[in-house]
């Protein structure tokens, strides 16, 4: 189950593992960042895609230390009203997801379980603080966190402009962003104390009348037990479309209960 569910929601579901991962330590030289790109964060946000609907058919490998699977995956996105995601295996619809800024649902089909819950308890089992904007951002290429509401110290690494929160807690976020037109390249968020790990990368952006968007994501989590690696990639994109949001649980399917 595990597997389809974080091809569902992404990297937020990679790391709902509850055992300890090894954390990786950052190495990368760091200099100050010039004076010029101060601004970053607002030259982000003058990226923000500009769209009503979204559309993606993508295909996704997923990789640990047990398996390797590859499955197609369906994306609908109104914006910040509702994301319906399906994935499939040769045809064959294994899990769908609904999530709205209120509600998550999803049923996958190896176990025939289902969940109809809220963020707040989903939060609580996975361990990570996890919203309808963060599952949104992620998969339109945005910064899962708003930038301008935190405060962060910048640095360059490896000709990225690194923005590294600077509040003190357990959960530590790194964003990096190119100096050129400051799209997001990757992301990095690691809990200390769990010995969490996450990496998010960003590539093939590809600009449309209505904004740039990556067509290719990378998310890497270290745990005890091995790596596990979810690869997407956008085959094809529509914008402003109008879409349906299909969604029911198949008769038989036996409720998760989230304690």
């Amino acid at each position: 189950m595990k597997k389809y569910i974080a091809l569902i929601v992404m990297s937020v579901f990679v790391i709902s593992c509850k055992s300890k991962a090894v954390a990786v330590q950052n190495t990368d030289k760091t200099l100050e960042a010039p004076k010029e790109d101060k601004k970053a964060i607002q030259k982000h946000y003058d990226n923000k895609l500009d769209f009503k609907t979204l559309y993606i058919k993508a295909s996704a490998k997923y990789v640990d230390e047990k398996q390797s699977q590859n499955v197609s995956v369906e994306i609908k996105i109104e914006k910040d009203k509702q994301i319906l995601v399906s994935v499939r295996f040769l045809g064959i619809t294994m899990a769908k997801a609904l999530i709205t800024p209120t509600t998550v649902s999803y049923y996958e089909k190896i176990k025939g379980s289902y969940y109809e819950g809220d963020f707040t308890s989903l939060s609580k089992w996975l361990g990570t603080e996890l919203d309808y904007s963060k599952v949104q951002n992620l998969l339109v290429g945005e910064a899962l966190d708003d930038l301008r509401k935190g405060k962060y110290t910048q640095t360059i690494v490896e000709n990225l402009i690194r923005l590294e929160e600077e509040k003190e807690t357990n959960v530590k976020k790194s964003f990096f962003l190119d100096s050129d037109k400051y799209l997001l390249q990757k992301e990095q968020i690691s809990q200390t104390k769990e010995n969490i790990m996450l990496e998010i990368k960003y590539s093939d952006n590809k600009t449309f009348d209505q904004g740039v968007l990556p067509t290719s994501i990378e998310i890497n989590a270290i745990q005890p037990k091995g790596k596990t690696d979810i690869n997407l990639n956008y085959n094809n994109i529509s914008f402003n479309e109008e879409l349906s949001f299909p969604y029911s649980v198949p008769s038989g399917y036996k409720e998760v209960i989230i304690k």
